[in-house]
């Protein structure tokens, strides 16, 4: 059994990266990343009380899930050499909703009702898959589902910004307000980068303002900001309330 093993080509499907394949490069980073994140989150969970516990359970799960796409994605990439966009869809139907239960999850303590997180999740959903349309099935017409899913982002801009979770926050006060203050800027800044992503893949007005980006490069260092960062947020929300405890 152990000759077997040794003598598995472990390596024979491995593709290798040219070094100017940027690309390529923010994939691999961009994986080993996301499973370094989840390894900090899940090894950190028992160190905060049961409130605080969950929030960095779905922290990790949202870098899980991305670094198991980023592997499948990284591996498509080299191989066929075209843009992974199913599988990054799939990602981001998965764990953009995640990222909005986490506002749920900091403001449950101030009174949040589930109605909040599934009015979030909803809006991220039309976000995603108005965006995906509009990406891989309606190019031609992608400027106008970019429109709807933008219009989706916003509405999410304002609840959190604006609407009935800012209020549950200014009235939590204390580390949920300043982690929930962190994460609105996350969506208003860091969310923002994709569209920049979307219009520089996809055909439209805005033609010309952006050839010669990388489409998935964008992406990925936008996922690796956003993603990670939510954690980071969270995580450094948690310990500024059992320093308080």
């Amino acid at each position: 059994m152990k000759t077997l093993l040794f003598n598995l080509p472990l390596f024979a499907d491995v593709t290798k990266i040219a070094n100017d394949d940027y690309v390529g490069f923010t994939f691999f980073v961009g994986c080993m990343a996301m499973m370094a994140a989840s390894a900090f989150f899940f090894l950190s969970m028992n160190d905060f009380d049961k409130k605080w516990k969950t929030s960095i359970l779905v922290s990790g799960l949202i870098t899980f899930i991305a670094a198991v796409h980023y592997w499948y994605m990284r591996d498509y990439w080299g191989s066929v050499g075209e843009s992974p966009t199913f599988f990054r869809y799939v990602d981001w139907v998965l764990t953009v909703p995640l990222m909005c239960v986490e506002f749920y999850l900091i403001l449950k303590v101030a009174g949040a009702k589930k109605s909040l997180m599934w009015k979030l999740i909803g809006l991220s959903v039309v976000m995603l898959v108005t965006g995906y349309l509009g990406e891989a099935v309606y190019r031609d017409q992608a400027w106008l589902w970019g429109l709807i899913s933008g219009i989706a982002y916003f509405v999410i801009v304002y609840e959190i910004w604006l609407g009935s979770a800012k209020k549950l926050a200014v009235e939590a006060g204390g580390a949920i307000l300043k982690a929930h203050k962190m994460l609105c800027w996350f969506v208003l800044v860091g969310w923002a980068i994709y569209p920049i992503g979307y219009m520089a893949g996809t055909p439209g007005w805005y033609d010309g303002i952006f050839d010669g980006l990388a489409m998935d490069v964008v992406y990925n260092i936008g996922d690796a900001i956003n993603k990670i960062g939510f954690g980071l947020v969270v995580y450094s929300a948690a310990v500024a309330a059992r320093a308080k405890a």
